[in-house]
């Protein structure tokens, strides 16, 4: 599947208005969050975001421990009725994560535009990452709206057939994590 990743991952771009032989990455994705999540995790799950959790069960390894690689689940609430979905890009603390997802923050007026190393932090009461609050560009900070979430899908399966292999540009080279750890401590 690894050697397949950047073919199916044209692909998917082709849609977008991508011309056919050009350079793709990751970043350049402009779209809905789940599909960007799948190629990011390499974590076969379709269907709204919020759908990913039970999907997941008897498929994919699930949890509350943060890890790189993993999908976050966003519950469904009435500011997100589908959902959302985000992939683990780095583990900054036991409390703040940065992630690499799609269609969260607008870029240049529009929303739908891939973002890396974004800070998220765990607000829950118990740490359970069941609370978060996410960076947000238009905020240049923290959003002060708390989401509620399901957990994290991991890439590996139950079954133990087979590991995702999350998208070699899932986080940069030099993320900012004095940045996230300000963003999320500092309030």
């Amino acid at each position: 599947m690894r050697n397949l990743f950047p073919l199916l991952f044209a692909a998917a771009l082709l849609p977008l208005g991508m011309p056919a032989g050009a350079k793709t990455s990751l970043l350049d994705y402009v779209g809905q969050c789940v599909p960007f999540a799948r190629a990011a995790s390499g974590i076969a799950i379709y269907g709204d975001a919020w759908t990913w959790w039970t999907q997941a069960a008897g498929r994919y390894q699930r949890g509350d421990i943060p890890r790189p690689g993993a999908v976050i689940v966003f519950e469904r609430t009435s500011r997100l009725p589908l959902g959302h979905v985000a992939v683990i890009s780095r583990v900054v603390d036991s409390h703040v994560v940065m992630v690499t997802h799609a269609n969260w923050s607008r870029q240049n007026g529009e929303r739908g535009h891939a973002e890396q190393d974004v800070t998220l932090t765990d607000v829950s009461p118990r740490g359970d990452w069941s609370a978060v609050k996410v960076w947000y560009r238009d905020m240049d900070g923290l959003g002060s709206t708390i989401y509620p979430t399901y957990g994290f899908v991991y890439g590996s399966t139950l079954d133990h057939g087979s590991r995702a292999q999350p998208a070699p540009e899932l986080t940069g080279r030099d993320p900012d994590y004095v940045g996230a750890l300000i963003d999320s401590y500092v309030r």
